[in-house]
């Protein structure tokens, strides 16, 4: 009885913008219905990392969700989707832009049915616009949107974050887009399309770079581990082999900082003891610290430096993940089983709810698992129509 219970989401499309926003959805407990292409599904059942040819991705991208196959390229499919969106509060939809129209399945001809319908679209560029027919994936928006120019170190290429980031936050963005259409629903009765552009969702976490460029003559760029001018703010070596960052870039904070390593007079030290003077001598200071945290195990320095106050956090990995008490304590590793009845490890449901939290009741589906329970309930279809769409491949 997540907090979204008795919402309905008609999700279309594939790989991850559009899927993950209905995995957010469906966490929340939304009933999710994903219509896929029969006899091959959404790629991601075979996407990443594959265990007996099947992804480690799809239980947990797929969880919660019903599958339903449908060829929306064929006529009968598409007219199946029409019958399916009518009963739907939400359509979420990742294809090309025009790709729905073509199909008949735009937001005009799905309103003919359903006023109250919220049809949130996920592309590259945008539904409008001179390249919004363009093909777009993440990893091109994420260039375009600005945050490729400012990762990685100094002289380098422009990095990847090491995820699909432009996908995630498209997938983000169509998540609060659809709440706020249906709280908007909810005075006027009215559906609506919401509109989202993967470069744009990148963009908008870009922060002032614009007016840093514009007003202030400052273009950003790659810093790699640190932030221009904030310091100490870094990631610092241990004993075992670990790594840590640390950030105590505050006055009082480095001042606690300056006692944990027993050196409290660096506090007091002209070099040292403003924000300015900090920065500007970041290296040398950054050298300091770092021959302090290498004598010690990360264990130990973390306690010691969250005894002390300060701001400190390993970078974890996969292996330090599952073994962190805090993860576990809130609920941040949940291990279910797969079809194939073995136990995986996912990421947990964000945010908590105090009162109606979020599940994870299912993991990704079989292809097609829930196709004709469904299409009967949803979209009237009877046991004759079902017999000639499953004979003809439409389903």
């Amino acid at each position: 009885m997540g907090p979204l219970h008795g919402i309905r989401v008609l999700e279309l499309g594939s790989f991850i913008a559009g899927p993950f926003a209905g995995q957010l959805l469906a966490d929340y407990g939304a009933e999710v219905i994903k219509v896929e292409p029969p006899r091959t599904g959404d790629p991601m059942r075979r996407w990443g990392i594959t265990k007996d040819g099947e992804s480690l991705w799809w239980p947990a991208i797929g969880r919660n969700k019903k599958s339903v196959t449908v060829d929306l390229r064929d006529a009968r499919g598409q007219e199946v989707v029409r019958d399916l969106a009518a009963s739907c509060d939400v359509v979420v939809e990742n294809f090309r832009p025009g790709t729905m129209a073509r199909w008949g399945l735009d937001y005009p001809a799905l309103r003919a049915a359903n006023p109250g319908i919220v049809v949130v679209h996920v592309s590259g560029f945008g539904q409008t616009g001179p390249n919004s027919g363009e093909a777009g994936f993440g990893s091109v928006a994420e260039a375009v949107g600005g945050i490729r120019h400012t990762t990685g170190s100094p002289g380098d290429t422009p990095a990847r974050t090491g995820i699909s980031l432009g996908d995630s936050l498209a997938s983000l963005f169509a998540v609060i887009g659809t709440l706020a259409a249906l709280t908007e629903r909810g005075r006027s009765g009215l559906g609506q399309e919401v509109d989202v552009a993967i470069y744009e969702s990148v963009f908008a976490l870009m922060e002032s770079i614009l007016a840093d460029y514009h007003a202030g003559g400052v273009l950003r760029t790659r810093s790699g581990s640190v932030l221009p001018g904030v310091a100490p703010s870094n990631v610092y070596p241990t004993a075992d082999g670990a790594q840590v960052v640390i950030a105590a870039n505050a006055d009082t904070v480095f001042a606690r900082l300056a006692g944990a390593m027993g050196r409290p007079e660096l506090a007091r030290d002209p070099r040292y003891a403003t924000h300015q003077a900090r920065g500007a001598r970041m290296a040398e200071l950054d050298a300091l610290i770092s021959a302090w945290t290498a004598t010690r195990k990360s264990d130990d320095l973390i306690e010691e430096l969250r005894r002390h106050g300060v701001p400190v956090g390993r970078i974890n990995t996969a292996a330090s993940i599952l073994t962190d008490p805090h993860f576990a304590a809130r609920d941040m590793i949940l291990w279910r089983s797969t079809g194939h009845g073995a136990d995986l490890p996912m990421n947990g449901v964000v945010p908590k709810f105090s009162r109606t939290p979020g599940e994870v009741e299912r993991t990704g589906p079989a292809l097609g698992a829930d196709t004709d329970a469904v299409l009967t309930a949803l979209a009237g279809a009877s046991a004759e129509r079902l017999a000639r769409l499953h004979a003809d491949g439409v389903v």
